[in-house]
């Protein structure tokens, strides 16, 4: 056995194995890069060899690039000349696929002649996901393998596909169950008496005489789908390069598109977001080794909306739920939402019956909060009024087992006073999951003052588990999410009060990125949650000085015109298809509010609507790191990317803002600050930030 720190090599009867041992993925770094070529060239050198196996030892085949590298120069050999020298081996290769064989990982796998797989095997192109291309020549040898249309959809969307069907497409030649090696043996042993081997860059039957208008179609969708995208459009014009050039001429598109893409803001943003992401876990004053609680049954307590969605969290990952409610009627109606919804997934082809029956055999329903006597934790889903919360934590108190976390989902409430109805205020700690919870990724942790920090990396720790994204939140009034929110639809509301129309200020957001527009979004919501809000603000007396308070939202609700569930709010829907039109009432209730207040409207433009809506956020956002609510800038920008639908690709509001440059929203601020100084309140933090030429970072 021959080998480097990274890749090892030896021989079995007259089989060569190279084998990648860079944990935890096998990521393609430098000296991966150098141990493939130098093992390859050995074996291609002894006479004794007659074929090939690649394989990635540990979780998987090589999974791509190392995030390490990210940013760097590329050290020689580059992952092209790698996979070109194994084109050219004098030998046949077959790579042996597990795991998840994605990005580079995948373009090595199509520089071999042959690929199988274990059946549990995901591979992709996910670099879109980056807002980069594949760079070592994914859209050139993917349409090759398995087609124009597969390969648009796979690089375009960077979703990754099932062993069965790469199998179907043609990517790989044979799945196995298991004995992956062995197998994999056998599978080359078989081809050695070939005349010659395939080789992707050779092949030419799936590329030729493709009609164009497939490209078209793709850029069509791409445009409706990801407005403002250009990662994916640059992928459909390189593997439209496949299609029209010879293929090395192809790889030099791809380089140059390549390029294009990884110098854009897109990228930056989007690698911005993913190590975000992962920052975000990151809790600077609780240790690594801190204790985690053992959680393997959990309760939920409210089996509405919010209460059912938390439960199925807990079952989609095997981990057997109590949900309860205060009768039997409103736990049955609960139940059948929940087998509603995952019904809903195996209709769609996401989910088999036999998943279904399992997930649901998880979930018990009771009518007695006895049951949550033996619950490693307990998520409290009642209303959102502090006095029910309050006496719900007293009861849970008296029942809940010793070291059970004691976790309240709220938007917005003091966690320190509901923590202060029980004797034990160490484990009581925030969970603000986002509607629909089974469904929406962010779950904003709340800290209280008295939280433990081994409740609170437990519960970190179970949010990824229940595959949510988690930030650690201090416990302000909205917390992170919620308190932005707030600032930034008063601010829309301003704007509508000025001049600038509901639709108009909707559009503006929309075509930025946004999932929907701040009016669009309440109507979804229901317009009655922010009204409650706002009456216990004017209960504590917030914002009673402030020129701008939503009024007309105020109407809309007393008028009963909630949003969506009651087919009105600040538009008018079809009752049957949720489709929204416009309703020029809103516009004219927004004009007679100005003048009963003395605005004078007037036309507003985009670029102001864009910018207000834009500072309001950051500007709170700033307020929020000042006060010590949010531990860093980029835990914002997970917050608003995985629970707000801000767009990904402009990298959350604190870094799009950081692009645009501190100094100039501080200008700009300062001007919409003479209109309205109440709109506006003065940040140090973001002052002292542009006075020393300072970013986020």
């Amino acid at each position: 056995m021959n080998e480097n720190k990274t890749v090892e090599y030896e021989i079995i009867d007259n089989i060569g194995i190279i084998k990648g041992i860079n944990p935890p993925v096998n990521a393609l770094s430098h000296s991966v890069r150098l141990g493939l070529i130098n093992s390859l060239t050995e074996l291609n050198n002894n006479q004794k060899v007659e074929g090939i196996v690649l394989i990635g030892d540990g979780r998987t085949f090589f999974a791509g690039a190392d995030i390490s590298e990210f940013g760097k120069p590329m050290q020689q050999p580059d992952l092209n000349n790698v996979i070109k020298t194994f084109e050219e081996s004098k030998k046949p290769i077959v790579a042996a696929l597990h795991g998840t064989p994605l990005g580079g990982g995948l373009e090595l796998a199509m520089g071999c002649n042959y690929r199988v797989a274990i059946s549990s095997t995901k591979l992709g192109l996910p670099e879109v996901k980056l807002g980069i291309i594949p760079g070592a020549g994914g859209t050139q040898r993917l349409p090759r393998l398995a087609g124009v249309e597969k390969a648009l959809a796979m690089i375009t969307s960077g979703i990754p596909i099932n062993a069965s069907d790469a199998l179907k497409s043609g990517i790989i030649e044979e799945v196995f169950e298991d004995a992956l090696v062995a197998n994999a043996i056998s599978f080359i042993k078989s081809k050695l008496q070939e005349e010659s081997h395939p080789v992707a860059s050779k092949l030419t039957n799936k590329i030729s005489n493709v009609n164009s208008d497939i490209f078209e179609e793709f850029s069509k969708k791409i445009k409706n789908k990801l407005r403002g995208r250009n990662s994916p459009l640059c992928a459909i014009e390189a593997v439209k390069a496949a299609t029209e050039l010879e293929f090395f001429q192809g790889l030099e598109k791809e380089r140059e598109l390549f390029k294009l893409c990884h110098d854009s803001n897109e990228s930056s943003s989007l690698i911005h977001m993913f190590f975000s992401e992962r920052q975000a876990l990151k809790i600077p004053d609780i240790p690594k080794e801190t204790k985690i609680l053992p959680i393997n049954s959990a309760a939920v307590i409210g089996c509405g909306t919010m209460g059912g969605g938390i439960a199925m969290n807990f079952a989609n990952i095997g981990i057997p739920v109590t949900v309860i409610e205060n009768s039997q009627d409103s736990l049955d109606k609960g139940i059948k939402i929940i087998e509603k919804n995952y019904s809903n997934t195996v209709a769609k082809g996401r989910m088999s019956e036999d998943d279904f029956k399992n997930k649901m055999s998880l979930i018990k329903g009771a009518t007695s909060l006895e049951s949550i006597s033996s619950a490693d934790v307990v998520v409290e889903a009642v209303f959102e009024e502090m006095s029910l919360k309050k006496e719900m934590f007293e009861r849970i108190d008296k029942i809940a087992k010793e070291n059970c976390i004691l976790a309240t989902n709220t938007s917005t409430l003091d966690i320190d006073q509901i923590a202060e109805s029980t004797t034990r205020p160490e484990y009581v700690i925030g969970t603000h999951f986002f509607s629909p919870a089974n469904v929406m990724k962010l779950l904003e942790i709340v800290r209280g003052k008295h939280t433990s920090k081994e409740v609170i990396a437990s519960t970190m720790k179970l949010a990824k588990t229940i595959k949510k994204v988690p930030v650690l939140a201090g416990n302000c009034d909205g917390f992170i999410g919620n308190r932005m929110f707030h600032e930034y639809v008063r601010q829309a509301h301003a704007l509508a009060e000025e001049g600038a129309k509901v639709a108009d200020i909707d559009r503006v957001i929309y075509d930025f990125g946004w999932a929907m527009g701040p009016f669009a979004v309440n109507d979804l919501a229901g317009n009655d949650v922010g009204w409650r809000i706002r009456k216990r603000h004017k209960q504590e007396g917030k914002y009673d000085n402030l020129r701008y308070t939503s009024t007309v939202a105020d109407q809309l609700c007393e008028l009963g015109r909630y949003g969506q569930k009651t087919n009105r709010g600040f538009y008018i829907y079809d009752p049957q298809t949720r489709q929204k039109q416009i309703d020029p009432e809103v516009d004219m209730m927004f004009e007679k509010v100005a003048k009963e207040k003395g605005i004078q409207r007037r036309e507003i433009d985009d670029n102001e609507i864009l910018h207000r809506l834009s500072w309001a956020l950051l500007n709170t956002g700033c307020m929020i790191l000042e006060e010590g609510f949010a531990l860093r800038a980029s835990d914002i920008d997970v917050t608003y990317a995985y629970g707000y639908g801000y767009p990904h690709w402009r990298g959350g509001p604190m870094r799009y803002a950081q692009d645009y440059g501190l100094k100039k929203v501080l200008e700009d601020i300062e001007s919409f600050r003479k209109n309205n100084s109440d709109m506006w309140p003065k940040c140090n933090y973001l002052e002292e930030l542009v006075k020393n030429n300072k970013t986020f970072n």
